[in-house]
């Protein structure tokens, strides 16, 4: 049996924040460099999702991830 992944909103963004801070992407970049870290198979899950939630592929992971919340600065 095939499982599909659903990826919500959350996932996408916990994903691009580990990618943020393993320093392999930038805020300033556009969100579709994620999918080079996302399975393609799993990548129109993804697509759709944004969709979604009225963001482009060309918006920058920082719309993305919006304000951060420092614990200790």
């Amino acid at each position: 049996m095939l499982q599909s992944v659903q990826y919500s909103l959350d996932v996408i963004q916990d994903e691009a924040r580990e990618l943020v801070q393993q320093g392999l992407i930038s805020r300033q970049q556009p969100i579709y460099i994620l999918c080079q870290y996302i399975p393609a198979r799993e990548w129109e899950w993804v697509e759709c999702e944004l969709e979604r939630c009225s963001f482009l592929l060309r918006d920058r992971i920082g719309d993305l991830l919006g304000r951060e919340e420092w614990e200790n600065d």
